[in-house]
């Protein structure tokens, strides 16, 4: 989706004109700004976060999304700076009542750089969804969710976008569609191919409406989860499982590789 909604485009809009006309930017950082908000708020509306909900977790999530691209340092730090005008204005013309963004400064990079899980970690977070005495309605969807960003440290805007046709199980793989389109061939282990179909076979056929299209993973309206929505399971499950690190979906990533490694892969 490269559309943003009224509510995105019309502060956008607004704030940009507040740049050209009271602050004179120039015409190139002006379109600088407007690609790197228009990128921010698709992030959050994809993320089904409406704008008074912004919050600085959601800020940091996105942040955390841009050092996963491989942007650069420099790069990154104008984001910052335009999201952080971008909140400074919408607080000042009273379109939100507070400004998620007042405490964001331009750190270093290693601030955002997710943490890697001991293996000993990884399993207590993966078992986190049955954990408890009474697991939750959703927990063979989590655990399958889990399994599998696990099993093929792909993104979590790949995760979001895997369709049922894309599976192919019983070979033990799966295609996954990542940044500019490209297609690539992804191996699945055992554990997460066994949890996918327990999900498939049970909870998500309740959970699918007519309009839930080919989505494996659905939330409770037959949506497709967003990403936001997994940022903040990952956080449930994390402190669940005792896990004192500052995690997200891209700590799996991370830690999908580290183990890589660490086995001889």
């Amino acid at each position: 989706m490269n559309t943003l909604h009224n509510q995105y485009r019309s502060a956008l809009k607004n704030f940009l004109n507040y740049m050209q006309i009271e602050r004179n930017f120039a015409q190139n950082t002006s379109e600088a700004y407007n690609n790197d908000l228009k990128r921010y708020l698709l992030f959050m509306q994809d993320s089904s976060c409406e704008m008074g909900a912004i919050t600085s977790h959601h800020i940091e999530e996105f942040i955390n999304e841009l050092y996963a691209t491989g942007l650069e340092a420099r790069s990154i730090a104008r984001n910052i700076s335009a999201i952080r005008s971008f909140h400074k204005f919408l607080a000042i013309e009273r379109v939100l009542d507070t400004n998620p963004a007042e405490t964001l400064h331009l750190p270093k990079q290693s601030r955002y750089l997710p943490a890697v899980l001991t293996v000993e970690e990884t399993m207590r977070l993966l078992e986190a969804p049955l954990g408890t005495i009474t697991p939750g309605k959703y927990c063979t969807r989590d655990k399958a969710l889990l399994e599998l960003l696990y099993a093929t440290g792909i993104r979590v805007s790949e995760l979001v976008n895997i369709q049922q046709q894309s599976l192919y199980l019983e070979a033990g793989f799966i295609r996954i569609f990542g940044k500019g389109s490209k297609e690539r061939v992804v191996p699945v282990g055992d554990s997460a191919i066994q949890w996918i179909n327990h999900y498939r076979t049970g909870l998500r056929l309740s959970l699918v409406k007519r309009d839930s299209l080919d989505y494996l993973f659905l939330n409770s309206r037959g949506k497709k989860l967003s990403r936001m929505a997994i940022y903040t399971m990952v956080q449930q499950y994390g402190e669940l499982a005792g896990i004192e690190k500052n995690i997200s979906p891209h700590t799996f990533r991370h830690t999908f590789a580290t183990h890589l490694l660490e086995g001889g892969g």
